[in-house]
């Protein structure tokens, strides 16, 4: 066999092993992580992540028309949160990539407006640390717990300070004093004076859930220990 055969014969080889890779990877399906990634509750979460670079140069010059866009974005984002779970129950399309991208995206989104609320002088620090301190305190006590079968379900308390905290940034995002019709009534309304007073509500409902939380995992605790014995 000369020279030039065996050149051929070796190129010829190397393109059907190319087919054949390619072949393979046309013919293996998606991971289960990439199946569960493309509906559209997971697609309405990464959306919630996607537009924060925008929520951050809205609120970075804070004259009052982009604090309305600012207040306006958030609130979008605020009602996806609602639908994307929403349509995950109703439609069977619990994920594990949702459990994990959802809370994240909230717990994002709040972070950027209440840094961007500080920078601004719309809220004192001390406010932010205690809100961000006592989300890392609450999700690590949720991981311990998951990690030992355990499922602390979220009081009341908890509801009301994400509510009042939600609204509360919406107020502070708009931040000047609007005249508003209320049909029965008109009023200047000082958007934040009253998001400040909402937050400070959420302040202090945030530190009662965190001790309620803390609570039930003690007791949780508890129990298994003296099952355990």
């Amino acid at each position: 066999m000369d020279r030039q055969t065996k050149r051929r014969l070796k190129q010829e080889t190397k393109l059907r092993k190319k087919e054949e890779r390619a072949q393979r990877k046309a013919n293996r399906k998606p991971s289960v992580l990439l199946e569960q990634f493309w509906n559209l509750p997971n697609m309405l979460t990464m959306g919630r992540i996607a537009v924060i670079p925008l929520f951050v140069w809205f609120t970075y010059d804070a004259d009052p028309f982009y604090s309305l866009l600012a207040a306006s974005l958030f609130t979008v984002a605020s009602v996806t949160d609602v639908i994307d779970g929403f349509l995950a129950r109703r439609w069977n399309m619990i994920t594990v990539v949702g459990k994990l991208m959802d809370p994240l995206a909230d717990k994002l989104m709040v972070m950027a407006a209440l840094v961007m609320m500080t920078r601004l002088g719309r809220v004192p620090a001390w406010v932010v640390i205690v809100l961000l301190g006592r989300e890392l305190i609450v999700s690590g006590l949720r991981q311990i717990a998951a990690s030992e079968g355990m499922v602390i379900a979220a009081g009341q308390e908890g509801k009301w300070k994400t509510s009042l905290q939600l609204v509360g940034i919406v107020s502070l995002c708009i931040h000047y004093v609007h005249h508003m019709d209320f049909l029965i009534y008109e009023a200047d309304v000082d958007f934040n004076l009253l998001g400040k007073v909402l937050v400070y509500l959420s302040t202090a409902f945030s530190v009662w859930s965190a001790a309620v939380y803390f609570k039930a995992f003690l007791a949780m605790l508890g129990g298994r220990s003296a099952q355990g014995a």
